[in-house]
């Protein structure tokens, strides 16, 4: 999954970042409304952690500007008020699930996750596919049985490639899913990424590299 958090606290913001990037997910980060704005009208992303009191533009104002874009990224709102009037508030500005601070950090990566499911089209919890099969809930790869020992962003590749169900996967639709808006569209850590991934997948080969277009499974 993609991720947004909008989050003005920045040692809190990071934080989250770094503990999302460590569950396989590729994170943005915006300290204000604005920038939450503009990396939401330049990429697409599954869920969007959004403080409600941002800066320079109030996250209630970025609600309802989603909601008239009709934006299908999720929202879950963090706010320092857990009462019932502004979780209500909240859900009615168009947020998809709400969690008061101070917050357990295994909550918010379960209510990412349930959120996650549903910018899409159902999919299973376990995934498999050639004798692969990936435990989304957990986190855990096998083949054939045996436990992969992969890196979060070679589980994050794994995973698009499993939930794209054989067809093609762009190198640049890889970047967009698995990595942030930092990396570079020209390096080739895709590459490299795929390279390590198959190194760990073994034989036989199951990750197919199609000229000109991309991988697939």
């Amino acid at each position: 999954m993609r991720i947004l958090v909008a989050e003005d606290e920045r040692a809190l913001a990071d934080l989250v970042a770094e503990g999302l990037r460590g569950r396989a997910m590729a994170v943005d980060v915006a300290y204000d409304g604005a920038g939450a704005l503009e990396r939401l009208s330049v990429n697409e992303y599954d869920v969007l952690v959004l403080d409600r009191d941002l800066p320079r533009v109030h996250g209630d104002e970025i609600c309802r500007e989603l909601a008239r874009r009709g934006e299908r990224v999720r929202i879950l709102m963090l706010t320092a008020s857990g009462g019932l009037h502004d979780r209500v508030a909240g859900l009615n500005l168009g947020a998809d699930d709400y969690l008061a601070k101070p917050f357990a950090f295994d909550e918010l990566v379960a209510r990412i996750n349930a959120l996650g499911r549903r910018t899409g089209p159902p999919l299973p919890p376990v995934l498999e596919h050639g004798g692969i099969t990936l435990d989304t809930a957990r986190r855990q790869s096998f083949r054939d049985g045996r436990h992969l020992p992969l890196s979060p962003k070679e589980y994050a590749v794994l995973e698009v490639l499993m939930r794209a169900r054989g067809t093609i996967v762009s190198t640049e639709e890889l970047l967009e899913r698995a990595w942030d808006e930092h990396t570079d569209p020209f390096t080739t850590v895709v590459k490299v990424t795929m390279s390590k991934l198959r190194s760990k997948l073994g034989e036989p080969p199951v990750i197919v590299t199609v000229p000109g277009s991309g991988y697939r499974l």
